[in-house]
């Protein structure tokens, strides 16, 4: 997969993680999909180096899907820890 495929498959991980957790964001949505390719990218690399699940080149590949989805939802999290009430 190109670059232009990770940052399309890091806006829909972030739209998925997005729906997984609701809530109120301490940011808006060019953020919230930022922080989805953001976690598509870790999600990934991590995969790729500790899981031994090399990044396929294929954009419908069910793992590459689950490892952006659970970057995202990593990095959301985090973000929420940190900057959760900077937003009112």
């Amino acid at each position: 997969m190109g670059i232009v495929s990770w940052i399309v498959l890091g806006l829909l991980a972030g739209g998925i993680a997005k729906f997984l957790l609701p809530g109120r964001d301490p940011s808006g949505l060019i953020v919230t999909t930022l922080i989805g390719v953001a976690g598509s990218f870790i999600g990934g690399w991590l995969s790729a180096k500790f899981l031994d699940k090399p990044i396929q080149t294929e954009f419908f590949d069910l793992t590459t899907w689950g490892a952006a989805i659970a970057g995202s939802l990593v990095l959301l999290i985090a973000y929420r820890i940190l900057f959760g009430n900077s937003r009112r």
